[in-house]
């Protein structure tokens, strides 16, 4: 059986995560193993989203496995396509951008009668995507890609909210918990046609038994079954999802962790689109300072700020060495390592 006939006879999955690369991202490496287990991927995003994908899978995948599907979003004069992903957009424009995404459920309804797979596997913030599968007779289920721990303290807090959180190992001060809560409550405020919070949970509710997280029980095995208890679903873990190693300076962080002892080493990294002040970069130094462990941490600069290494860390903060590279989020990335 040749590959073209083989391909026709396999399982076909299509994969629609959100317009942000943090998501993009490990449905991206999703995708790439379940092809390699011989599944047919569609890859449903925004042209803008998929520009960047399409050269690098060239290399690796056929369009027979990993075949790119465009979702085009409605015009609106105030979103352009280069705003159609999350990377580079204003925030007072992400509502808009929410909006835009939700009045393409029609066009994305005509994707899934033309191409009819198997499974549909989606995010967690457009509910409507598991409505048309439905509506189709196409199973469906949701994919988290942040792995269990967060979203485990955040479903917590409006659930049970008279219940001290059963894992002491997370924990915030009393100011922290008050500016946590209005954090809550702002996740409740309409974005679009639909609040933040119901778009979670509806597609919670709505996946098909399960859910798909992207952890490991070795790590997670405490948060992934309070999160199945919370949801009422349960967890299937598929691993760190690892991306391939792709530049040759990662060696160096590697041959650094190869001097460390087994899981003595914490990895710090604050979301792949937020750039924190220069208060808060001096709080987390000043944090692993006295934790006095090994560390690598990931910090982010936005577009157009000039910063050379040597100056980026606090005053006074020791270091082993860095890395310096330009990042796919319109901003620079380092990581240093300490200790």
């Amino acid at each position: 059986m040749d590959a073209t006939t083989r391909q026709k006879h396999s399982i076909s999955v299509l994969m629609f995560p959100w317009l942000a690369h943090g998501y993009i991202s490990p449905f991206l490496h999703l995708a790439k193993k379940l092809s390699d287990r011989n599944f047919r991927i569609y890859f449903c995003s925004t042209p803008v989203n998929l520009h960047p994908i399409r050269g690098k899978l060239a290399q690796n995948y056929t369009a027979l496995s990993i075949k790119l599907v465009e979702l085009h979003l409605p015009s609106l004069p105030e979103l352009p396509p280069h705003y159609h992903p999350t990377n580079g957009l204003p925030p007072h424009l992400m509502p808009t951008l929410k909006a835009a995404f939700d009045m393409a459920s029609p066009a994305f309804s005509d994707i899934l009668k033309t191409l009819h797979p198997d499974l549909l596997i989606y995010d967690f913030i457009q509910p409507w995507a598991r409505a048309a599968a439905s509506s189709l007779n196409i199973p469906a289920v949701m994919f988290q890609s942040t792995g269990a721990a967060m979203p485990c303290f955040m479903y917590h807090l409006p659930r049970k909210p008279e219940i001290e959180f059963p894992f002491p190992e997370i924990r915030l001060p009393n100011y922290e918990s008050s500016r946590i809560n209005i954090f809550v409550h702002s996740f409740s405020s309409p974005a679009g046609r639909i609040s933040d919070k119901d778009r979670t949970y509806q597609c919670i509710e709505r996946s098909s038994n399960f859910i798909l997280i992207k952890t490991f029980i070795e790590i997670e095995a405490k948060y992934i079954d309070y999160l199945s208890d919370l949801t009422n679903k349960k967890m299937v873990p598929i691993g760190p999802l690892l991306q391939e190693n792709e530049e040759e300076e990662a060696t160096d962080i590697l041959e650094w962790l190869d001097k460390k002892s087994k899981a003595s080493t914490v990895f710090v990294s604050i979301g792949s689109e937020y750039f924190v002040s220069k208060e808060e970069m001096e709080e987390i130094a000043h944090g692993l300072e006295l934790s006095e462990i090994p560390f690598i941490w990931v910090v982010r600069f936005p577009v157009g700020e000039t910063i050379s290494p040597e100056d980026a860390p606090p005053e006074g903060w020791k270091r082993e060495g860095w890395l310096s590279k330009d990042g796919p989020h319109r901003g620079a990335n380092q990581v240093w390592g300490g200790l």
